[in-house]
Protein backbone atom coordinates (compact mmCIF):
# COMPACT_ATOMS: atom_id res chain seq x y z
CA UNK A 1 0.00 0.00 0.00
CA UNK A 2 1.53 3.71 -0.91
CA UNK A 3 2.72 5.80 1.81
CA UNK A 4 0.29 7.54 4.12
CA UNK A 5 1.24 10.92 6.43
CA UNK A 6 1.61 10.33 9.81
CA UNK A 7 -0.69 11.45 12.53
CA UNK A 8 -0.34 14.94 13.61
CA UNK A 9 2.16 15.33 16.43
CA UNK A 10 4.21 12.13 15.50
CA UNK A 11 7.71 12.67 15.11
CA UNK A 12 8.80 12.12 11.61
CA UNK A 13 11.23 9.77 10.71
CA UNK A 14 14.18 10.15 9.15
CA UNK A 15 17.12 7.55 8.20
CA UNK A 16 20.46 8.62 6.68
CA UNK A 17 21.76 5.35 5.29
CA UNK A 18 25.50 4.82 3.81
CA UNK A 19 28.14 3.02 2.24
CA UNK A 20 31.48 4.14 3.01
CA UNK A 21 35.19 2.38 2.76
CA UNK A 22 36.87 4.77 4.56
CA UNK A 23 34.95 6.77 6.22
CA UNK A 24 34.28 9.53 4.10
CA UNK A 25 30.94 9.11 3.54
CA UNK A 26 30.52 8.02 7.09
CA UNK A 27 31.80 11.40 8.03
CA UNK A 28 29.03 13.14 5.12
CA UNK A 29 26.51 10.71 6.61
CA UNK A 30 27.25 12.18 10.17
CA UNK A 31 27.01 15.97 8.53
CA UNK A 32 23.61 15.10 6.77
CA UNK A 33 21.99 13.39 10.08
CA UNK A 34 23.06 16.63 11.86
CA UNK A 35 22.14 18.64 9.62
CA UNK A 36 18.21 16.45 9.80
CA UNK A 37 18.43 16.58 13.49
CA UNK A 38 18.14 20.13 13.51
CA UNK A 39 14.65 20.25 12.45
CA UNK A 40 12.13 19.98 15.15
CA UNK A 41 10.11 16.79 15.22
CA UNK A 42 12.57 15.17 13.15
CA UNK A 43 13.80 11.48 14.47
CA UNK A 44 16.70 10.45 12.79
CA UNK A 45 18.52 7.34 12.01
CA UNK A 46 22.13 6.13 10.55
CA UNK A 47 22.74 2.94 9.03
CA UNK A 48 25.30 0.91 6.95
CA UNK A 49 24.85 -1.00 4.18
CA UNK A 50 26.31 -4.33 4.50
CA UNK A 51 30.07 -4.69 3.59
CA UNK A 52 30.00 -7.51 0.71
CA UNK A 53 34.12 -7.63 1.06
CA UNK A 54 35.37 -10.32 2.76
CA UNK A 55 38.08 -9.12 5.95
CA UNK A 56 41.29 -10.60 3.65
CA UNK A 57 40.28 -8.18 1.39
CA UNK A 58 39.72 -5.15 3.16
CA UNK A 59 42.90 -5.43 4.99
CA UNK A 60 44.68 -6.06 1.55
CA UNK A 61 43.03 -2.31 0.28
CA UNK A 62 44.05 -0.75 3.58
CA UNK A 63 40.63 -0.15 5.01
CA UNK A 64 40.14 -2.55 8.21
CA UNK A 65 41.01 0.57 10.68
CA UNK A 66 38.67 2.65 9.27
CA UNK A 67 36.01 0.66 8.85
CA UNK A 68 36.62 -0.72 12.44
CA UNK A 69 35.96 3.46 13.41
CA UNK A 70 32.18 3.11 11.92
CA UNK A 71 31.68 -0.60 12.89
CA UNK A 72 29.14 0.84 15.73
CA UNK A 73 26.93 1.65 13.03
CA UNK A 74 23.98 -0.58 13.25
CA UNK A 75 23.31 -2.80 9.67
CA UNK A 76 20.36 -1.02 7.46
CA UNK A 77 17.51 -3.58 6.28
CA UNK A 78 14.56 -2.62 4.34
CA UNK A 79 12.92 -2.19 7.60
CA UNK A 80 14.60 1.03 7.92
CA UNK A 81 13.03 2.46 4.59
CA UNK A 82 9.56 0.78 5.20
CA UNK A 83 9.55 2.57 8.65
CA UNK A 84 10.96 6.38 7.31
CA UNK A 85 9.05 9.12 6.16
CA UNK A 86 12.49 10.34 4.35
CA UNK A 87 15.60 8.39 3.40
CA UNK A 88 18.76 9.74 2.64
CA UNK A 89 21.43 7.43 0.84
CA UNK A 90 25.68 8.09 0.49
CA UNK A 91 27.57 6.43 -1.95
CA UNK A 92 30.50 6.44 -2.91
CA UNK A 93 30.98 6.63 -6.60
CA UNK A 94 31.78 3.28 -8.90
CA UNK A 95 32.85 4.50 -12.50
CA UNK A 96 30.18 6.87 -11.91
CA UNK A 97 27.71 4.81 -11.07
CA UNK A 98 26.65 3.60 -7.42
CA UNK A 99 29.19 0.88 -5.30
CA UNK A 100 28.02 -2.27 -5.56
CA UNK A 101 27.13 -2.82 -1.61
CA UNK A 102 24.55 -0.06 -1.89
CA UNK A 103 23.12 -2.09 -5.43
CA UNK A 104 23.40 -5.02 -3.41
CA UNK A 105 20.79 -3.33 -0.93
CA UNK A 106 18.67 -1.83 -2.99
CA UNK A 107 18.24 -4.99 -4.89
CA UNK A 108 16.87 -6.32 -2.13
CA UNK A 109 13.77 -4.04 -2.18
CA UNK A 110 11.53 -5.83 -4.59
CA UNK A 111 9.07 -6.82 -2.24
CA UNK A 112 8.75 -3.15 -0.84
CA UNK A 113 8.24 -2.09 -4.83
CA UNK A 114 5.57 -4.62 -4.91
CA UNK A 115 3.21 -3.14 -2.52
CA UNK A 116 4.20 0.54 -3.05
CA UNK A 117 5.60 0.88 -0.13
CA UNK A 118 8.07 3.59 -0.54
CA UNK A 119 5.24 5.41 -2.81
CA UNK A 120 5.44 9.17 -1.79
CA UNK A 121 8.19 9.04 0.52
CA UNK A 122 10.96 11.60 0.03
CA UNK A 123 14.72 10.47 -1.06
CA UNK A 124 18.11 12.34 -1.58
CA UNK A 125 21.54 11.35 -2.22
CA UNK A 126 25.39 12.04 -1.44
CA UNK A 127 28.30 10.89 -3.07
CA UNK A 128 32.00 10.96 -2.60
CA UNK A 129 34.69 10.00 -5.70
CA UNK A 130 38.02 9.95 -5.88
CA UNK A 131 38.90 12.82 -8.39
CA UNK A 132 36.98 16.25 -8.90
CA UNK A 133 35.54 14.89 -12.23
CA UNK A 134 35.33 10.77 -11.06
CA UNK A 135 31.12 10.83 -11.45
CA UNK A 136 29.87 12.57 -8.60
CA UNK A 137 26.88 14.20 -10.60
CA UNK A 138 26.30 10.71 -12.24
CA UNK A 139 26.03 8.97 -9.39
CA UNK A 140 23.61 10.72 -8.03
CA UNK A 141 21.74 10.89 -11.26
CA UNK A 142 21.21 7.19 -11.69
CA UNK A 143 20.72 6.79 -8.16
CA UNK A 144 17.74 8.56 -8.92
CA UNK A 145 16.56 6.11 -11.40
CA UNK A 146 15.99 3.27 -8.42
CA UNK A 147 13.96 5.87 -6.27
CA UNK A 148 12.10 6.98 -9.27
CA UNK A 149 10.97 3.36 -9.92
CA UNK A 150 9.87 3.30 -6.23
CA UNK A 151 7.93 6.39 -6.39
CA UNK A 152 9.85 8.52 -4.17
CA UNK A 153 9.96 12.33 -3.98
CA UNK A 154 13.77 13.46 -4.51
CA UNK A 155 14.83 16.77 -3.26
CA UNK A 156 18.16 17.42 -3.75
CA UNK A 157 20.51 20.54 -2.71
CA UNK A 158 18.52 23.86 -4.21
CA UNK A 159 21.45 27.10 -5.13
CA UNK A 160 20.26 28.88 -1.90
CA UNK A 161 22.74 26.71 -0.17
CA UNK A 162 25.50 29.34 -1.58
CA UNK A 163 28.56 26.96 -0.35
CA UNK A 164 27.76 25.13 -3.73
CA UNK A 165 29.00 27.51 -5.92
CA UNK A 166 32.26 28.83 -4.10
CA UNK A 167 35.23 29.31 -6.94
CA UNK A 168 38.17 29.41 -3.50
CA UNK A 169 38.82 25.60 -3.24
CA UNK A 170 37.95 22.12 -4.85
CA UNK A 171 35.27 21.32 -3.08
CA UNK A 172 32.13 18.94 -3.66
CA UNK A 173 28.57 19.61 -3.94
CA UNK A 174 25.72 20.36 -6.61
CA UNK A 175 22.25 20.44 -7.11
CA UNK A 176 22.22 16.65 -6.99
CA UNK A 177 23.46 16.19 -3.75
CA UNK A 178 26.25 16.58 -1.28
CA UNK A 179 29.19 15.35 -1.90
CA UNK A 180 33.27 15.28 -1.25
CA UNK A 181 36.61 14.91 -3.50
CA UNK A 182 38.06 11.46 -1.10
CA UNK A 183 41.21 10.65 -3.12
CA UNK A 184 41.95 7.09 -3.13
CA UNK A 185 42.56 4.77 -0.42
CA UNK A 186 42.45 5.60 3.65
CA UNK A 187 45.00 8.32 4.65
CA UNK A 188 43.77 10.93 1.73
CA UNK A 189 41.68 14.52 1.48
CA UNK A 190 39.31 14.14 4.20
CA UNK A 191 35.57 16.11 4.19
CA UNK A 192 35.89 19.80 4.01
CA UNK A 193 33.78 22.05 6.25
CA UNK A 194 32.17 23.92 3.14
CA UNK A 195 31.57 20.01 1.79
CA UNK A 196 29.88 19.33 5.50
CA UNK A 197 28.16 22.26 5.19
CA UNK A 198 26.68 21.24 2.02
CA UNK A 199 25.68 18.13 3.85
CA UNK A 200 23.98 19.37 6.87
CA UNK A 201 22.50 21.63 4.41
CA UNK A 202 21.20 18.73 2.23
CA UNK A 203 19.93 17.20 5.76
CA UNK A 204 17.98 19.57 7.33
CA UNK A 205 16.41 20.82 3.65
CA UNK A 206 15.12 17.22 3.38
CA UNK A 207 13.61 17.24 6.87
CA UNK A 208 12.12 20.54 6.56
CA UNK A 209 10.44 19.54 2.86
CA UNK A 210 9.57 15.94 4.44
CA UNK A 211 7.95 17.78 7.83
CA UNK A 212 5.74 20.05 5.08
CA UNK A 213 4.59 16.54 3.52
CA UNK A 214 3.61 14.78 6.32
CA UNK A 215 1.87 17.62 8.17
CA UNK A 216 4.26 18.05 11.09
Amino acid sequence: MPYTARIPGEMMKINVIFYSLYGHNYKMAEAVAGGAGKVEGAEVGLYQVHETLTPKILEKMGATESKNKFSHIPIATVENLEEADAIIFGTPTRFGMMAAQMRAFLDKTGSLWSKGTLIGKVGSVFTSSSTQHGGQESTILSFHTTLLHHGMIIVGVPYSEERQSILTEITGGSPYGASTVAGSGPDTRQPSENELGIARFQGRHVAEITKKLVGE
